[in-house]
């Protein structure tokens, strides 16, 4: 019994030591399965603009989508701190190596955004799908750099 007890006891510093040794890999995970599923919504969103002007519908409703989308792409930088480029992403190295490129794209898609909802706002279902056409390539571009297929 005293050796069970000695060996628990010698253990427990082990033990104790092995949550922050996985935190950061957590948080990683966390932070990594937290982009992919707002991305992932992004996603959803521009496809569902899509929709609405593939059917002609009115495109006020699009001005509330914009601006929601606009919010998350605020806050995209900070959902790729330094070293969650480690786990399950497809985000290339450069979201890191040119961080300021990366930021400025980031911008770039809030400022397209802000062009649609206004587009959107007014009613004007050209202006918006011109919008959205340049939001959409807005997009890609930051795909073609800063993510691998």
């Amino acid at each position: 019994m005293k050796t069970l007890l000695l060996a628990c006891a010698l253990a427990l510093p082990v033990l104790a030591a092995i949550p922050a040794a996985i935190a950061p890999a957590l948080a990683q995970g966390d932070v990594i399965a937290t982009r992919k599923e707002g991305l992932k919504r992004m996603g959803g969103e521009m496809e569902a603009i899509k929709g609405i002007l593939d059917r002609g519908e009115a495109v006020g409703p699009v001005a509330a989508r914009a601006e929601a989308m606009a919010a998350f792409f605020q806050t995209l930088p900070s959902l790729f701190p330094p070293g969650s480029d480690q786990g399950e992403t497809r985000a290339r190295p450069t979201v890191w190596s040119e961080r300021a490129g990366f930021e400025t794209a980031a911008v770039n898609m809030v400022t397209a955004l802000g062009k649609l909802q206004q587009a959107a706002a007014s009613g004007d279902a050209g202006a918006t799908a011109t919008a959205f056409r340049e939001a959409g390539a807005t997009c890609g571009a930051c795909h073609r750099a800063y993510r691998s297929r």
